[in-house]
């Protein structure tokens, strides 16, 4: 996301100070960069690196001077293996209880955090989910979505004490990206032969549409408020088939039932053992394949009046991306 959003803004003439950890590889981000079939040097706009991590509270305070008028909060570590959570439970609501302080003692115009999907909580039923839905504790909720909720508890709690600023919360992203991960950990499963989909389906957005909104949100007087970003409801077979059609594999074909999803998160758990790797399906990921989760863009759709672009051509240019870094 982060490569994405730089570049929409460099795009349109803003200067950007961007955090990246210091051990960061950039090279995923020229990647992105030249997907655009451009680089930041070429963009009307200005991009700033700072070498710095979200529990450098001093280092924060730096960084947000006296001319930075937005700042979007991006950073978060996902994660659905049992191992990486006191992490991720540090990186995302720590880090961003600290950007927020960080933020409240600056004279910034707004903040745009990006929250999720996941944050708004799943329960037992099927009813469409909007912005109004309660968080409730199920055992539906991933460890990443306690720590997403938390997260936005540390912005809804800035802005109590004065901080202006706006929440979306995207559905499933996708777009030219990680090879490794997200889109393309599913782009190269069905390049392997994928023969079994899970009876689930989610929402989907392009990630061209989430950065569009939030700069649209971080621009307008829009404040105080949390928006779903989410394009369309698909199974996750329409999804692997589309990425079959794109890659010229055979989609598959075998539903996979609960006892199959159950069966297949614990040999991919001691296949992780044997090899030292993390295991491809946990029980996170198999629960949520398995289920339906229907989500409402009604709020964002009517207050931006934006139309959102088809999921399908969001495959399109993720199957393009990958396969001309895997040729």
């Amino acid at each position: 996301m982060g490569a994405h959003l730089i570049y929409h803004l460099l795009s349109n003439g803003k200067h950007v100070r961007a955090l990246k950890r210091k051990t960061s590889n950039l090279s995923l981000f020229n990647r992105i960069f030249s997907f655009y079939q451009s680089s930041p040097e070429l963009l009307p706009g200005k991009l700033e690196w700072v070498d710095g991590e979200l529990s450098n509270v001093g280092l924060l305070d730096e960084v947000i001077s006296d001319n930075i008028t937005e700042i979007y909060h991006a950073a978060a570590k996902v994660s659905f293996q049992s191992q990486d959570k006191t992490e991720m439970m540090r990186t995302n609501i720590t880090g961003t209880a600290n950007l927020v302080n960080a933020a409240l003692n600056k004279n910034i115009r707004k903040l745009c955090h990006v929250s999720s999907i996941a944050a708004i909580g799943r329960g037992e039923n099927q009813k469409t989910i909007d912005e109004n839905t309660l968080w409730k504790a199920s055992r539906h909720n991933s460890n990443y979505a306690i720590s997403k909720y938390g997260a936005e508890r540390e912005v809804w709690r800035g802005m109590e004490e004065g901080l202006p600023a706006v929440i979306i919360n995207p559905s499933v992203m996708l777009g030219p990206g990680e090879t490794n991960s997200g889109t393309g950990k599913m782009i190269s499963v069905v390049l392997k032969g994928l023969k079994f989909y899970s009876q689930g389906c989610n929402g989907f957005v392009d990630i061209r549409d989430v950065v569009t909104i939030m700069t649209r949100l971080a621009e307008s007087e829009i404040i105080g408020e949390r928006f779903i970003v989410s394009a369309e409801t698909l199974t996750y077979k329409e999804i692997f088939t589309m990425i079959a059609a794109e890659t010229g594999k055979a989609p598959p074909a075998f539903k996979a039932n609960r006892l199959m999803g159950q069966l297949a998160w614990r040999l991919s758990y001691l296949e992780g053992k044997f090899r030292g790797t993390k295991p491809l399906i946990t029980r996170e990921t198999a629960i949520t394949a398995g289920n339906t989760y229907l989500y409402s863009n009604k709020k964002i759709a009517e207050t931006l009046k934006y139309q959102f672009l088809p999921v399908e051509l969001a495959i399109k240019d993720a199957c393009r991306f990958y396969l001309s870094n895997h040729s």
